[in-house]
């Protein structure tokens, strides 16, 4: 069936994006991507079911619990300054 649809910049944008990734055509993109959206699970695709196994998990001796935004900001703080003494050699 024929139709004409106005998509807004950002849609079309996207659209055009994954025709180049995928390769197919325009049409078909559109196409799958409104099934996906509109089906209850996708394009007769089975929803994928996740499992997540829970673990006992503690922190290392020595670690305060109270100080874990300072030690990121410290893992930040080395990554940046390993980042920068690669970019002046």
């Amino acid at each position: 069936m024929r139709t004409t649809l106005t998509l807004d910049a950002d849609v079309f944008h996207l659209v055009e994006g994954e025709v180049h990734r995928a390769r197919k055509p325009f049409k078909q993109v559109v196409n799958d991507a409104i099934r996906r959206g509109l089906s209850p699970h996708g394009a007769g695709e089975a929803q994928a079911v996740y499992r997540v196994t829970a673990h006992h998990a503690a922190l290392l001796p020595g670690l305060d619990r109270t100080a874990l935004n300072k030690y990121a900001d410290e893992m930040e703080d080395a990554t940046l300054l390993a980042t920068a003494s690669r970019k002046r050699s």
